[in-house]
């Protein structure tokens, strides 16, 4: 303990030294400046820079870019006003006689995400099914796959690291192009209804597309030519068939003329 408080009195010492001689020594230099408060925020100063590690450092607050808030797509569900009966108790005449308390149970103010969902899902399968009945035809399962779909994407805008909804998205959107591109060949008419009242843009696959390479070239014309000699086979077969039915036929009327005779 005597020890180390000797060293602390011998640092404290050297240090006061230290700084009476640059006290001194920018006295000397800032002769012109003989006001007592200029030579103390100078004094100040020097004293904050040049004491070493026990210095506190002035901070620099560098201009941060603005950043852009992120445009929240509207949901498909914001349509649905609050003050709509739920699926349920849309056919009920009392539902809509009843008090108020009653009736925010009732409609959709209080009504879960699920339940708005089902109600919108139905909504979408009116527009397009073809008769009340209809629950099975690929309008209904497009119109099914569309609300799906479209809650995915609404999910994935706000938690965009959710890999296994995000898979589930687009093995929707694969099922939905096929049952359109079936649709498509065949009933035009209704895979053009069905494109204008879900509001879908149906857009063609890419073409076909092989790099080039000796190997496929090669193959190719392997390909080519096995291609050529099947087709000589089938075409010298066709013929000995049509020569073979001809001399059948000849031989048929020569019997036929030699019997009359």
């Amino acid at each position: 303990m005597f020890t180390a408080g000797m060293a602390l009195r011998t640092a404290l010492k050297s240090s006061s030294a230290v700084f009476g001689e640059s006290r001194v020594l920018m006295s000397s230099l800032m002769g012109t400046c003989s006001a007592p408060s200029c030579t103390s925020a100078l004094m100040s100063r020097h004293d904050r820079t040049a004491c070493g590690s026990f210095a506190i450092q002035p901070v620099r607050h560098y201009a941060r870019p603005a950043r852009k808030k992120k445009q929240v797509a509207e949901s498909q569900l914001s349509d649905l006003p609050p003050t709509m009966l739920k699926k349920e108790y849309a056919a009920v005449p009392l539902a809509q006689t009843t008090d108020d308390i009653v009736q925010r149970l009732l409609n959709l103010e209080l009504a879960s995400h699920s339940e708005k969902l089902k109600l919108k899902r139905d909504q979408l399968i009116a527009k397009v099914q073809m008769d009340e009945s209809d629950c099975s035809s690929p309008q209904v399962k497009v119109a099914i796959l569309t609300t799906r779909i479209r809650n995915y994407q609404e999910h994935l805008q706000k938690h965009n690291k959710d890999m296994a909804n995000k898979r589930r998205m687009l093995m929707a959107i694969d099922r939905r192009t096929k049952l359109l591109k079936n649709l498509r060949l065949v009933n035009y008419n209704a895979f053009e209804n069905v494109c204008q009242q879900l509001g879908i843009t149906y857009t063609f696959p890419p073409e076909y597309y092989r790099r080039i390479t000796r190997h496929w070239l090669a193959k190719k014309a392997l390909c080519v030519k096995v291609f050529q000699e099947v087709q000589k086979l089938k075409a010298e077969k066709k013929l000995k068939m049509k020569q073979s039915v001809a001399s059948t036929h000849r031989e048929a009327s020569e019997k036929t003329q030699q019997n009359s005779l």
